[in-house]
């Protein structure tokens, strides 16, 4: 049975990292994955659950329980336990993600971050690849690197006409998105998992990760820019219209008269608001010692309040034309949610049946090297998913405390797995940079391929060796920076 729960995860696995070719939405994939993975855990609970330390005091805490057959003592168990315990460690990553979600949708919707990109005005090809890879880095540590990167493949619309020269920034883009996330515990989901969960902390991930993930990020621009010459092929010229459409929706910017209904002031206070929220969600969670959910829970309620008191000064308005949050909740990317919801299920499932415990004792008799096996998961989140990656590698390797190191057989290995060990940076390091390595490898890559058309097998050719060169060598500085 527990082949079988094995077996069912890793398909499950093989149908996410084919969504495309299969057109099979990975959040469908992943909540059947999850669900089955529970029923065959539920049946294998009597088998895995007694004996345990937990099952144990559950007992003791239930004397009632005693009369009961062992199948039903394991059964209210997994029902009253473990399930609970596994969803609420989930529930604090997604309602940060849908806090977050929500912030950057709100700036978006109001045209905030058009005050940044309608100032680059270069039109020098080398020049501009390194604004356009900067302006990426540092907005994928504030922002989430799939908003970052349909942010930056506008203005690149804007910028540059021809697809093909816009194929080689947008490859830019992908890598610099993947690289600026790594280095803050806010801008990919793989590290506010880590730090939701207490592995890292804000002020030992930014200055052990930054000249890492920098140097995987300038490389192959050095790389990269060698190959252009002159300036780019310019967009075609448009007129400022007097709405703007997304999603088949329609946001009033500006009326048909042309007077502004959003004025320039307030999309730059949205913005400046809204990141500044982003920003002290960190430190919110270092002054109060609540999780990093409860900051950016506060954080919406701000944007929520300042937009409905600007809203309510525009009474020539329509109302229609008024982006408030209950709107803007409707426009976040619920499958994403769901996916992530089934895919932590899942892997909950492996952990309460034992088998991630198997596989970290595999590996710490095997590799028992803690950078081998992150430069390992690197390469695997070029293929994979990096957030079941990470799921795994947190459920596999709790993070050990002082009791744990001094029970060890081997305390200088133990000794990495502490909060803000070498084994979570280098985690956090390696499954976000590592999946700039294929276009497939992270949501940057997926949405900058639905995008702009992006072949497969042009990135393969033209960005996956740079990309890579770029993951090694800023590994390499990670690993030098810890010797």
């Amino acid at each position: 049975m527990l082949t079988i729960l094995i077996t069912l995860f890793l398909i499950g696995y093989l149908c996410i990292a084919l969504e495309h070719p299969l057109k099979i939405d990975k959040a469908a994939t992943a909540l059947i994955t999850a669900t089955a993975a529970w029923v065959i855990y539920m049946l294998l609970a009597p088998e895995i659950v007694p004996g345990t330390r937990g099952f144990e005091f559950f007992l003791e805490e239930n004397p009632s329980l005693a009369s009961l057959p062992l199948h039903e003592q394991a059964v209210h168990y997994v029902q009253h336990i473990q399930i609970i315990d596994s969803l609420g460690d989930i529930a604090e990553i997604l309602f940060f993600l849908i806090g977050a979600m929500t912030i950057v949708e709100l700036i978006d919707v109001h045209g905030g971050f058009n005050i940044i990109t309608n100032r680059i005005t270069t039109r020098r090809k080398r020049r501009l690849l390194w604004i356009i890879g900067t302006i990426t880095f540092f907005m994928s540590a504030t922002l989430d690197n799939l908003t970052t990167s349909i942010v930056m493949i506008a203005l690149l619309r804007k910028i540059i006409g021809n697809y093909k020269e816009r194929w080689l920034f947008a490859g830019i883009i992908i890598i610099a998105a993947n690289s600026g996330g790594a280095w803050s515990p806010i801008g990919d989901v793989t590290t506010i998992m880590l730090w939701v969960r207490g592995n890292v902390t804000t002020a030992g991930l930014i200055p052990n990760l930054f000249l890492p993930c920098f140097v995987s990020f300038a490389i192959p621009v050095l790389i990269a820019q060698r190959w252009l010459h002159g300036d780019v092929t310019p967009a075609s010229p448009h007129k400022l219209a007097a709405v703007q459409v997304r999603d088949g929706e329609v946001s009033y910017f500006t009326n048909v008269e042309g007077k502004t209904a959003i004025s320039e002031r307030e999309r730059l206070s949205i913005l400046l608001l809204g990141v500044g929220c982003l920003l002290f969600v960190p430190v919110f969670k270092t002054i109060t010692h609540l999780p990093p959910f409860m900051g950016i829970l506060g954080a919406l309620g701000v944007m929520w309040l300042y937009t409905e008191v600007m809203y309510k000064r525009k009474n020539e308005m329509p109302e229609a034309a008024k982006r408030r949050i209950p709107d803007v909740l409707r426009r976040i990317d619920t499958p994403t949610i769901l996916f992530f919801l089934g895919i932590l299920l899942a892997v909950s499932a492996l952990q309460m049946s034992g088998v991630l415990s198997s596989l970290s004792v595999w590996l710490d008799e095997k590799i028992h090297d803690v950078y081998l096996i992150n430069v390992m998961i690197g390469f695997l989140s070029s293929v994979i998913d990096n957030v079941p990656l990470v799921a795994g590698a947190m459920a596999t390797y709790p993070v050990a405390d002082a009791a744990a190191i001094a029970a060890a057989a081997d305390p200088a290995y133990v000794q990495h797995f502490v909060q803000d060990g070498i084994f979570w940076e280098f985690l956090a390091y390696c499954a976000g940079v590592g999946g700039s390595m294929l276009i497939i490898g992270s949501a940057a890559g997926v949405v900058v391929m639905g995008l702009e058309r992006m072949n497969f097998v042009w990135y393969l050719k033209n960005i996956s060796l740079i990309a890579l060169t770029g993951y090694l060598a800023g590994a390499a500085v990670y690993i030098l920076q810890t010797l």
